[in-house]
């Protein structure tokens, strides 16, 4: 049997940050990635924001680790030459009665250290964006955006850099948990003997952790699957900046979203599904689309809005529950030498992704 001192179970922007920490770190590390590339899940199909820390509860590891995380991919992002731009967010109230909301909003971004929130009136907010309509909005300026792709190849270099090594088409079937370290067995029976593993297979990652001999199953939370539609803008875009209603259950809004090429797209809408595999934009959802979008973009042409793609978030709480937190669990949660599992890491994980590698390489050190 062939041993390893720490195997990442996941080739995602999160399991890719993660692994170069614990290299960084000295760790003899290996990225078990069950597809052919690197990110081809969620990192792939995402909004690709850098999210400056604004909607989650005080005290929570998103937002302590989004702002965290925000600061480090900047600098990192600077010094790697991986492209992005710090292009700024308005936060739309288009009635009176979401204006409050906005209020809240800022109280809360303040709560979490993000205190560079403007309230601005539907004037000046026009002089920024003059295509916009609402009555007034929050300015925050230290939202961007970033090529996930670049990101992840930036991480799969630092790590390589480091020693570490990357594993495609190596999907890890089950395992069995053992006092002095974990075997991995692969789907053709293949055991790896590890001392640290790190289950970061996103989406999969619950029904992974499930089939770990030995781990408790109350250790485990219960997977939930939120489809996101995106519909992509026929033409350019009017506006230099994102563009986000107030929130809605289960998400964020149809927000109106630019990516380094100019290239505007909406969305992601909130559809609760079955399958991870269910990722085929429905184009009659783009009715919905037309109706949310022009209550701040009134302009929309008919015609402008072409199904584009669809992501899948991997929430551990499911409809009409609050949201919640990201999980990361070491073996003062669950008992099990060696293991760290990663649960309900949907946005802001990409933000949020060099300080969840610090925080997983700090636990991992500790234990």
């Amino acid at each position: 049997m062939d041993e390893l001192d720490c195997a990442v179970i996941g080739g995602g922007v999160v399991g890719l940050a993660v692994a170069r920490a614990l290299a960084l770190a000295g760790r003899e590390v290996v990225v078990l990635e069950s597809e052919g590339a690197i990110g081809t899940g969620t990192s792939s199909r995402n909004s690709e924001v850098i999210h400056a820390g604004i909607y989650y509860p005080q005290g929570s590891l998103k937002a302590r680790l989004c702002v965290e995380g925000r600061q480090a991919l900047y600098e990192y992002a600077a010094e790697r030459g991986v492209p992005h731009r710090r292009c700024g967010k308005l936060i739309v109230a288009t009635s009176a009665e979401q204006v409050g909301q906005l209020e809240t909003i800022r109280a809360k971004a303040a709560a979490n250290g993000v205190d560079d929130l403007e309230m601005i009136t539907a004037r000046q907010a026009a002089a920024m964006e003059p295509q916009l309509h609402c009555v007034a909005a929050l300015h925050s300026p230290g939202t961007g955006i970033v090529d996930s792709h670049a990101l992840m190849l930036s991480l799969l270099g630092d790590l390589e850099n480091a020693g570490g090594m990357l594993a495609l088409k190596s999907p890890v079937a089950r395992a069995e948990c053992g006092a002095d370290a974990i075997v991995l067995i692969a789907e053709d029976g293949t055991a790896l003997r590890c001392n640290t593993v790190v289950n970061a297979a996103g989406l999969g990652a619950p029904g992974l952790a499930r089939r770990f001999e030995g781990l408790p199953a109350a250790a485990v939370p219960k997977a939930w699957f939120a489809k996101g539609s995106y519909f992509t803008l026929s033409g350019r875009a009017p506006f230099g900046r994102l563009i986000y209603p107030v929130p809605e259950p289960g998400g964020l809004g149809v927000h109106l979203t630019i990516d380094l090429g100019g290239q505007a797209k909406f969305g992601p809408d909130v559809q609760w599904v079955e399958s991870v595999d269910d990722l085929v934009v429905d184009p009659a959802r783009g009715d919905g689309f037309y109706a949310e979008v022009r209550k701040y973009w009134p302009a929309l042409p008919d015609g402008g809005l072409i199904p584009g793609y669809a992501g899948m978030r991997p929430k551990i709480s499911g409809p009409h529950e609050p949201a919640s937190d990201f999980v990361i669990d070491g073996p003062a949660t669950h008992g099990v030498r060696g293991l760290v599992n990663l649960f309900g890491i949907e946005s802001p994980g990409l933000t949020s992704c060099l300080a969840i590698g610090r925080h997983v390489a700090q636990m991992v050190a500790s234990a």
